[in-house]
């Protein structure tokens, strides 16, 4: 029987790595693995953080706990795994062990995205602390193998650290086609009727969904509405000071009686199943889940060239790859606007249907077969 460990800060239903550790760990049971955890919590993490709801507090707390689960989590995690010598391990983040290692966003890109790459790296020690980590992880021999989540990303890993030592696999995260669905009829009146949005408003709704306003292009966003004057701009993500600030940027634009701020939400569903389209003038992605869930909720996508869209997109057919600008983005949005998308909407979700769950567990589960197998060789 395959026995499988997966190591990540936390592994829970919901977005991000802790919910892809999760989708994970459900379809390898299912296949009839024995799966185990090693998380921050089974490692012994203390549990004290930096007093406060301050955002200092919240980010000094989150820095900790990074630098002590590559450290501390790191040498417990290597005991852990030497009690189970018949494992293979998958290591999500942080912990400098394990066969597998998933890569899940490559700081320097992200940094570099932003923009003042080297003031923003310098003015943070951990990032500093990260990136030589992680120079250790791919140049050494740490893993036998590593997972980019794109082809794009594979290439970063190249391009960023030269030669990293053990062989990259592409293997996408999948999407719960089961919870992420297209609304029936009643349930998308539902849903746009909680956002104010009359049954009868023929107006395209464009969903943005994510916390880092800048990286992700909501200035871009905003801008492109001018272009695209019948459609109305759904935000999901960000803090008070963030809405506030883009507030105002929409209504220097113009377009601020377009744009709906709903703030950060936990379930994205309801704000897919109200929308159109999603747009992402992303800077910078690893992956964009959400990219997924919203073809598998019917959303045709418009998206820069970044992530997983290169991988999955199809122009005129599930979307469209833009160019990062405003012109190029609001173009699309305006030409997704003026027609019928129900011939969209299929399509978007038959794309979707391809990465379930597990079909991607399957991928994981091959790449285990052969690194038992190797294993296996050279213990005979």
């Amino acid at each position: 029987m395959t026995h499988i460990v997966q190591i990540a800060p936390a592994i829970n239903p919901g977005s991000g790595v802790a919910g892809v550790a999760h989708a994970l760990e459900r379809e390898f049971i299912a296949a009839g693995a024995t799966v185990e955890r090693f998380t921050a919590a089974e490692a012994g993490r203390p549990a004290r953080g930096f007093r406060g709801p301050t955002p200092l507090a919240t980010h000094l707390t989150r820095a900790r706990n990074v630098v002590w689960f590559s450290t501390v989590g790191t040498r417990r995690a290597r005991r852990f795994l030497a009690e189970r010598p018949d494992a293979v391990s998958i290591t999500h983040n942080d912990v400098m062990a394990g066969d597998v290692y998933v890569n899940h966003g490559l700081l320097q890109a992200a940094m570099r995205a932003r923009g003042d790459y080297a003031w923003r790296m310098v003015r943070n020690p951990v990032h500093l602390f990260t990136a030589l980590r992680d120079r250790i992880r791919y140049r050494g021999s740490t893993h036998r193998a590593v997972v980019a989540l794109t082809t794009t990303e594979a290439a970063l890993l190249s391009s960023t650290y030269g030669r990293v030592r053990a062989p990259i696999h592409v293997i996408p995260n999948g999407v719960d086609i089961e919870r992420f669905r297209p609304p029936d009829a009643a349930e998308r009146v539902q849903a746009r009727a909680r956002l104010g949005v009359d049954d009868d408003d023929d107006r395209t709704i464009a969903v943005f969904i994510g916390h880092e306003f800048e990286r992700k292009g909501l200035p871009l966003a905003l801008e492109a509405l001018r272009t695209a004057p019948d459609v109305l701009l759904l935000v999901i993500g960000g803090t008070p000071d963030m809405i506030r600030r883009a507030q105002a940027q929409a209504r220097t634009r113009g377009v601020g009686e377009r744009v709906h701020f709903a703030g950060t939400h936990g379930n994205p569903i309801p704000f897919l199943w109200a929308s159109d389209v999603l747009v992402l003038p992303s800077a910078y992605e690893a992956n964009a889940l959400v990219v997924l869930e919203a073809l598998a909720c019917g959303l045709p996508v418009v998206s820069t060239h970044v992530g997983f869209a290169p991988d999955i997109l199809v122009d005129g057919e599930n979307g469209f790859l833009v160019d990062r600008s405003a012109e190029a983005v609001g173009t699309r949005l305006d030409e997704l606007s003026s027609q019928p998308l129900d011939e969209w909407r299929v399509r978007a979700r038959q794309t979707a249907e391809q990465y379930a769950w597990p079909k991607i567990a399957r991928r994981y589960l091959e790449l285990i077969d052969s690194l038992r197998r190797d294993r296996d060789g050279v213990d005979r």
